[in-house]
């Protein structure tokens, strides 16, 4: 039975877990999956979206990119792809006036946010992420067959602020979630925070168990996010499923937040009734309260049902 692609998301968080990897490896995967051979990648369309006070996002291809573009200060969150990188360059140039940017931002490791880093190369000021983050994209870079890439030159343990242009930019960790090294980079004056993938919108979340994913402490950093910023806040999603937009309010961080916590509650339950693993990853579930997220992959529920039965 064909794949599907929110399936297919889940499937791959082990190779995403892995560092950080390029286009072609994922839709030559995707394309394995479904027993086709590997063909062109799908055909997609640049978008750039302001925000306010200079704060928007761009949709290609990958996890969405947040920026920050002021007369006196450009900002650039997540890099996603490598041939989607240029596109965003290019569109961000035309909107500087070829200004240097004066920070990347990387909020975690994954291909699809940081493998089109090498496109700031004489671009980008500073690379910051980080330090576990930093590391796993250090470690994508050096191995074998492994293509050019630019690497952060600058990383923080719990928190990075520093003022840019006209606002005040924050990176923060607020600890193991989706990854063991995610951030929420916020523009302060904007009060627009990117939340990388710590936010999937009504899309089953990839959990990188092998590096460092906790989900029911991602249930704890996404109350600790909307506790740190105010009710009127906009959030940018990294991911979003279906038709549903890349950004929202805290109403959408702790709908994710009861949908993690339904998903811990339901994968419990299984345990308590004597299943066995295999048994329960098979099962597919769709949560009720919570069928915008649909059907969930084995690997998802075999990553939840060790978390619960293995520990963190």
């Amino acid at each position: 039975m064909p794949l599907s692609r929110r399936d297919f998301l889940a499937t791959t968080a082990v190779a995403l877990g892995a560092g950080a990897i390029g286009l072609p490896t994922i839709a030559t995967a995707w394309q394995q999956a479904e027993g086709r051979a590997p063909q062109a990648p799908p055909q997609w369309t640049p978008v750039f979206t302001d925000i306010r006070r200079g704060v928007g996002y761009f949709l290609g291809r990958g996890g969405t990119i947040g920026y920050l573009v002021d007369p006196n200060g450009v900002v650039a969150v997540d890099s996603q792809f490598p041939d989607s990188a240029p596109v965003f360059v290019a569109g961000l140039k035309e909107r500087t006036k070829d200004r240097p940017v004066d920070r990347l931002f990387n909020t975690h490791h994954h291909g699809d946010h940081s493998g089109g880093n090498n496109a700031f190369r004489g671009v980008a000021k500073r690379v910051v992420a980080h330090e576990r983050a930093a590391a796993l994209i250090k470690e994508a870079a050096v191995r074998p067959n492994a293509a050019e890439q630019l690497v952060p030159d600058a990383t923080f343990t719990d928190v990075w602020r520093e003022e840019i242009g006209g606002d005040w930019v924050r990176a923060k960790h607020y600890g193991r979630a989706h990854t063991g090294g995610d951030a929420v980079i916020t523009f302060e004056r904007a009060n627009v925070a990117h939340m990388g993938d710590l936010m999937f919108n009504r899309r089953v979340p990839v959990i990188d168990r092998v590096n460092g994913a906790v989900v029911a402490n991602w249930v704890k950093v996404l109350e600790l996010t909307v506790a740190d910023h105010s009710t009127d806040t906009i959030y940018i999603f990294g991911h979003a499923g279906g038709t549903h937009p890349v950004t929202g309010s805290s109403k959408e961080l702790l709908y994710f937040r009861d949908y993690l916590t339904a998903l811990l509650d339901h994968t419990r339950g299984a345990v308590k009734a004597g299943q066995t693993k295999e048994q329960f990853t098979v099962t597919k579930p769709i949560l009720t309260g919570f069928e915008d997220f649909g059907p969930h992959a084995a690997n998802t529920l075999g990553i939840v049902w060790d978390e619960i039965v293995l520990g963190a």
